[in-house]
């Protein structure tokens, strides 16, 4: 089976139903019946060219005859259809904008983006970088200093915080009132 690549230019359709672009839509109905009867399977028993050339001019038919289908081929060829089937007919154009060359971003330099990891560090002033942890100077390579404890959580003999604790949550119990 040979994958047939996508293409842009939205020609194939036209040669396969022996047809001009600026073709009407009468015109395209007069050519298929034309090469529909002519590659039908059955006048051609045991002829599978002659099928496989029944399923082309079907499908050129199909969307050369519904008038959404034809633009979306004739702006964006085959490669447009392809897009229509994955994300829907009316999405095609966004898509195409979208991935525009014009709507890509030319990306911004490092100091305009904030992006200081990728900048090269200038050491003329006398200021060093920061490398280590609040706390960590003066110790060798790889050891770090110790953790800051923090403070136990407030014990309760009950396991869960009185009315009379103050735990830091609003219970609305004990709403403090200024006069």
């Amino acid at each position: 089976m040979d994958k047939r690549k996508l293409s842009t230019a939205g020609d194939s359709l036209y040669q396969i139903l022996q047809l001009p672009k600026t073709a009407t839509p009468e015109d395209v109905k007069k050519s298929y019946r034309k090469l529909a009867l002519k590659y039908h399977p059955d006048k051609n028993p045991n002829n599978p060219e002659a099928a496989d050339k029944f399923k082309e001019v079907n499908r050129a038919h199909t969307i050369l005859s519904d008038v959404t289908k034809r633009n979306i081929y004739d702006n964006y060829g085959s490669l447009g259809l392809y897009i229509a089937e994955q994300f829907g007919e009316e999405n095609v154009n966004a898509y195409f904008v979208v991935t525009s060359t014009w709507c890509k971003c030319k990306p911004r330099p490092p100091e305009e983006s904030g992006d200081y990891h990728t900048l090269e560090r200038d050491d003329s002033d006398g200021v060093q970088a920061v490398t280590v942890q609040p706390g960590g100077e003066g110790r060798p390579s790889g050891e770090q200093a110790p953790p800051i404890a923090m403070p136990p959580p407030p014990s309760t003999t009950m396991g869960a915080a009185t009315a009379s604790e103050n735990t830091g949550l609003n219970t609305g119990s004990s709403i403090p009132k200024y006069t």
